[in-house]
């Protein structure tokens, strides 16, 4: 899902709601999505959420009142999301955003069984560091 291919629906329309907290995305296929900006948070693409390989992945937590506080164009296949929280690296290509959209439901509550199995509150503030360090970032 890193970048786009040939038959990808590509946006049409994408608008920042700070208010609600909702990244709203129209797809060329007819798709709609409103994308809160916690879930783009907490499924961010970069090494610093997802880790360098199945199994790094760090939990993410307090991100409820998160905001996009800029939306970056990166090329003609991706935005770069800059959090409140500082979080800046991660690049949603429009395949990635489409997959957060259309699997919601799914990744929320992946999410729920994570916090579960973690023993962690939703709200809960990050961990000191935030997980394992790398020279990536």
């Amino acid at each position: 899902m890193a970048g786009l291919s040939k038959d990808s629906p590509i946006p049409t329309a994408l608008t920042v709601h700070g208010q609600s907290r909702l990244l709203d995305i129209a797809f060329s296929d007819g798709a709609q999505f409103r994308i809160p900006f916690e879930l783009m948070r907490i499924y961010s693409p970069s090494a610093e959420v997802q880790g360098h390989g199945p199994g790094q992945e760090i939990l993410q937590t307090g991100k409820r009142e998160v905001d996009v506080v800029a939306l970056e164009p990166v090329g003609n296949y991706a935005v770069k999301p800059v959090f409140s929280d500082g979080h800046e690296s991660g690049i949603f290509s429009w395949d990635y955003l489409y997959h957060l959209g259309s699997t919601q439901e799914q990744l929320w509550e992946d999410y729920r069984r994570k916090l579960l199995a973690a023993g962690v509150e939703r709200d809960a503030p990050m961990a000191a560091g935030g997980g394992p360090s790398c020279g990536s970032h």
